[in-house]
């Protein structure tokens, strides 16, 4: 099985899981993947997530020229954004799952870190999280305002639409993406009861730990 072969796979597998889980519904959310050598696996624009034919992934060369497949998503500037300006990054997962984009709208979020420290996990997978403000869906000005972090952050939050995870490799986005949302869904759920966080301390133990740019 050729890499490609087994990326379009992956994307397929791993999209229906998201969507059985309801993490993404309908024709929302896309992922991204660079292969080896420079160009790119993605989602096509206007397809469920949970019905992903391999043969229709989107295949791109390095220039984001289209070269075969299904058109591509019309986030490409956002992902773009983050392989330009992140080089360790393999994939990108971008979802409007409910409880981040809830926790998006929340009047009192930090926008340089939207999510609060609640577990360990959440600062492992994904250190600080940026809320980035409203864009209409599609505006390469979304791929700009991530640029603009200059590859500080793997993760941003899309105000009233969704997250954004770049990472090493697609299990590995995945496995934030799903850490993400489960923080944001215990934020949500804990917003009004003035939770007891993690301490500063706390916070700076775990980043040394495990090698998290906080």
């Amino acid at each position: 099985m050729t890499e490609a072969t087994k990326a379009r796979e992956d994307i397929c597998r791993i999209a229906k899981s998201m969507f059985d889980r309801g993490l993404t519904c309908g024709a929302s959310g896309n992922i991204s993947v660079r292969l080896s050598d420079g160009n790119y696996l993605v989602t096509p624009t206007g397809s469920s997530m949970g019905f992903l034919d391999p043969a229709q992934i989107s295949h791109l060369d390095q220039n984001l020229r289209h070269l075969s497949g299904d058109k591509p998503t019309k986030e490409i500037p956002l992902h773009s954004a983050f392989y330009d300006t992140r080089a360790q990054t393999g994939a990108v997962v971008h979802l409007h799952s409910t409880y981040s984009v809830a926790l998006s709208m929340l009047p009192d979020i930090d926008p340089d870190n939207a999510l609060p420290t609640l577990t360990p996990y959440g600062i492992m997978r994904l250190g600080k999280v940026k809320l980035l403000p409203f864009f209409l869906p599609g505006d390469a000005a979304m791929g700009e305002a991530v640029r603009a972090l200059a590859g500080t952050r793997s993760a941003v939050l899309l105000a009233n639409h969704g997250p954004v995870v770049a990472e090493k490799d697609l299990w590995t986005a995945v496995y934030a993406m799903e850490e993400l949302e489960e923080t944001a869904k215990l934020a949500v759920l804990l917003h009004s009861m003035e939770p007891k966080t993690l301490s500063d301390q706390d916070v700076q133990a775990v980043a040394r730990k495990f090698g998290v740019n906080w």
